[in-house]
C-alpha cells in the first residue's frame, strides 16, 4: 500500500499554535459539511489545550463542542491529543479518573486517541491505552522526539516495540519543536516501519522550515501517515500546508486521492476565521531555526510570549529561550512537549526575571524532581535537586501507582456544581478555573472573554473601543476596553487589553466598597507596600490560590504560607522571619503584585 493518508490539525493543534487555542466552535462547525467530504484518514479536534480553553477563556463547555463536531462530521474519524496519565492537565490522576475520562470521551464521539507521555515513560500510558481498548477506539501509541546525549535512534525504535507490546493500534512519531532534518528522519522511519508491523504516523511542526521535507523522506522511507494544516492555519510553530503536501503526492505512487480545489475553498473559509482572532498572533509563530537549538515547540514559544508580555518582559525572551536548555539539562534532558514544556519553560523565566538561577522553585519543578511526573530520561542535576526538595524521597515506581482513587471524592467536591460526570471531569481537569466556569454557567454570567474589533483599511477600527494610558507602581500600560459583561451583584465584569494581553476586571463604584473590603486588601482594597523583613511578598505577579496561614498563627522562616500561580505553574510563598502573623491582605484568587505586602509577620 503506497497511499498516504492524512490527519488535518485545523481544529486543534493548527490554532493551538498560531492564535493561543482561541478558535471558538461557531467558527468551527460552518465548514464542516466540507471537511467531512474531503476523505481524511481523522480531524484533530480535540485534546491539548483546547478543554482549557474553552473553559478558561471562550467560556464553551468543551463536551458540548465535541458532541457538536460528532453530528457535524459523521463521516470523519475524530481524533484528540491525550497526555497519559496526565489526561488534559498538568498533573498525573489516580486510574479511576483516567478510565472514567477515556471512557466519556468514547460516549461523546471521540475515536481516535493520541496518547503520549512527556517523558517518554510507558508506564505512564498503560492505563489510558487500556482505556481506549476497553471501548474499542484506536489507540496511537506516541513517541515524544527529542534530541539530548541521553536519546538516541535505537531508544525510540525500542520504545515503538513496547508501544506495540501494549497493544496500540498504530504509532505517532511526534517532533512537537520541529527538530527533525530530512536525512535522521529517514533513517529513523527505515528504522521505524522495518522494527513494527503496526502503521507510523509523522507529526512534525514547521517551526525550523524543515517539516515539509522531513514529511517527503518519511514517505520514501515507509510512512503512509502525515500531520499536515489547512493553508491558512500552517507553517511556522504550525504544520506543512495540507494543500502543498497534497499537490506534492499528486500524480505519485502515494497520491492521497484528495481534491485539492476542495481543499483550497476550505483554506479561503479559514483566511477569513483567522482575521477574527488577530489579537492573539504573535510575532513568534514564523520560521525560527533557533529551535534546533532551544528546543522551544510551536505550543509553548507563543505561550512564552504571552506570559512574558504579562509580566512586561517580553523584551527578555531571547535571554529565556537562553536558559531553557540549561534548565533542560538539570532537569535531566525531558522532551519539551505539555506539560515538561510548560514546567521547563517556567522555570526559565522565574530564573531570568528573579535575576537568580532557582530563586524560586514552582511546585511543578519540585515534583518532577521528586519523580512524580516519571523516569527522567537523563542523570539530574543533584544540587538543584537538593535546593528544590531537600532530602526528601525520589519515588522509581509508577507515580500513579502512590494515587489512591480520586473520583468519588470529586464528585463530593462538586457536588452542587456538577450535573454531569462530565461536569465532574472539568472540575477535574483544572479544579480552580473548572469550578469558576460551573459556578458562572449556573449564575448565568458566563461571558466569553472579548475580541478586538479589526483595524479598516482606512485606519479606522470597526466599532471604536475606548483607549486611555493609565500609571502604576511607577509603570505605564496602555488600556483598551473591549467589552463589559453581565452585571452580577456589585461587581460589574469588563473585557480590556492591558499593553495588548486581554484580561478581565471587576469594578465597583467607590460608595459600595466597605471600610472592611478597604482595610482587608481584597477585593480591590489597597495593600501596604512590603518594607519589612516579616512582609510577605511574591516573587512577581500572580494569583493567589491558597493561604496556609491565619491571623495569630506562629510560623518558623521557611514556613509555606501562601501558595501563587503564575503562568499555569503553582510557587510556594515563605516566611522570612520566625514570627506571629498579624494581619493578611489577601484572599483566594485575589491578583498580587511583587511589591505588596500580602502577610506580615511580627517578630517574637
Amino acid at each position: 500500500m503506497s497511499k498516504v493518508h492524512i490527519t488535518d490539525t485545523i481544529l486543534r493543534d493548527a490554532h493551538q499554535c498560531l492564535i493561543a487555542t482561541r478558535m471558538r466552535t461557531e467558527d468551527m462547525l460552518p465548514i464542516c459539511e466540507k471537511l467531512d467530504k474531503i476523505g481524511f484518514w481523522s480531524l484533530e479536534v480535540w485534546g491539548g489545550a483546547t478543554f482549557d480553553a474553552c473553559i478558561r477563556f471562550l467560556k464553551e463547555d468543551p463536551w458540548q463542542r465535541l458532541r457538536d463536531l460528532k453530528k457535524n462530521l459523521p463521516n470523519t474519524p475524530l481524533q484528540m491529543l491525550l497526555r497519559g496519565q496526565n489526561l488534559l492537565g498538568y498533573r498525573h490522576y489516580s486510574d479511576d479518573v483516567v478510565n472514567a475520562f477515556i471512557e466519556k470521551a468514547s460516549e461523546n464521539g471521540m475515536d481516535i486517541y493520541r496518547i503520549f507521555d512527556a517523558m517518554n515513560d510507558v508506564r505512564n500510558l498503560k492505563t489510558s491505552i487500556d482505556a481506549v481498548k476497553r471501548t474499542n477506539k484506536h489507540a496511537q501509541g506516541t513517541i515524544s522526539y527529542t534530541t539530548s546525549p541521553v536519546h538516541s535512534i535505537t531508544q525510540f525504535v525500542e520504545m515503538a516495540k513496547q508501544l506495540e507490546d501494549m497493544g496500540c493500534d498504530s504509532i505517532a512519531l511526534k517532533d512537537m519543536a520541529g527538530l527533525l532534518t530530512p536525512y535522521v528522519t529517514a533513517d529513523l522511519f527505515r528504522q521505524l516501519v522495518a522494527a513494527v508491523s503496526i502503521p507510523i504516523h509523522l507529526h512534525s511542526h514547521a517551526t525550523s522550515g524543515l517539516a515539509d521535507m522531513c514529511q517527503i523522506k518519511a514517505i520514501e522511507n515507509g510512512c503512509r501517515h502525515i500531520d499536515t494544516a489547512i493553508s491558512s492555519f500552517s507553517n511556522g510553530a504550525s504544520h506543512p500546508p495540507t494543500e502543498s503536501m497534497v499537490a506534492a503526492l499528486m500524480n505519485t505512487e502515494y497520491d492521497t486521492s484528495l481534491n485539492l480545489e476542495s481543499l483550497q475553498e476550505i483554506g479561503i473559509y479559514f483566511y477569513g476565521v483567522r482575521k477574527k482572532y488577530h489579537q492573539f498572533e504573535s510575532e513568534y509563530t514564523g520560521i525560527d531555526t533557533r529551535v534546533q537549538v532551544n528546543q522551544v515547540p510551536g505550543g509553548m514559544i507563543s505561550n512564552l510570549s504571552s506570559q512574558l508580555k504579562e509580566q512586561g518582559a517580553l523584551d527578555r525572551m531571547n535571554e529565556v529561550l537562553k536558559e531553557i536548555p540549561a534548565v533542560r539539562k538539570d532537569l535531566g534532558y525531558p522532551p519539551l512537549v505539555t506539560p515538561t514544556s510548560q514546567i521547563v519553560g517556567s522555570q526559565a523565566v522565574f530564573n531570568v526575571l528573579t535575576g537568580k538561577r532557582y530563586k524560586t522553585i514552582t511546585n511543578e519543578v519540585k515534583l518532577y524532581l521528586q519523580g512524580k511526573y516519571g523516569k527522567a530520561p537523563g542523570t539530574v542535576n543533584n544540587v538543584v535537586r537538593q535546593k528544590a526538595i531537600g532530602n526528601e524521597e525520589v519515588i522509581d515506581c509508577r507515580p500513579a501507582d502512590l494515587l489512591a482513587p480520586e473520583m468519588e471524592n470529586l464528585k463530593k467536591q462538586i457536588t452542587d456544581l456538577a450535573k454531569t460526570a462530565e461536569d465532574v471531569l472539568i472540575y477535574a481537569m483544572f479544579p480552580e478555573v473548572g469550578k469558576d466556569y460551573l459556578q458562572q454557567r449556573q449564575d448565568g454570567t458566563l461571558v466569553p472573554e472579548a475580541l478586538e474589533a479589526m483595524q479598516t483599511s482606512n485606519g479606522h477600527h470597526e466599532a471604536t473601543p475606548i483607549e486611555f494610558n493609565v500609571t502604576m507602581h511607577g509603570e505605564s500600560y496602555h488600556i483598551k476596553l473591549t467589552g463589559a459583561g453581565y452585571k452580577k451583584a456589585a461587581l460589574k465584569p469588563y473585557y480590556v487589553t492591558v499593553d495588548g494581553v486581554p484580561e478581565e476586571i471587576l469594578v465597583e463604584t467607590i460608595d459600595e466598597l466597605s471600610d472592611e473590603v478597604m482595610s482587608s486588601g481584597g477585593a480591590g482594597g489597597k495593600r501596604p507596600k512590603a518594607t519589612k523583613p516579616g512582609h510577605v511578598t511574591a516573587s512577581m505577579p500572580g494569583t493567589i490560590i491558597d493561604i496556609l496561614v491565619s491571623i495569630d498563627d506562629q510560623v518558623k522562616a521557611g514556613d509555606t504560607v501562601l501558595v501563587t500561580e503564575a503562568m499555569k505553574m503553582e510557587t510556594e510563598v515563605h516566611a522570612a522571619i520566625n514570627g506571629k502573623v498579624t494581619a493578611i491582605h489577601v484572599e483566594k484568587s485575589d491578583s498580587v503584585n511583587p511589591d505588596e505586602a500580602l502577610i506580615e509577620i511580627e517578630e517574637i
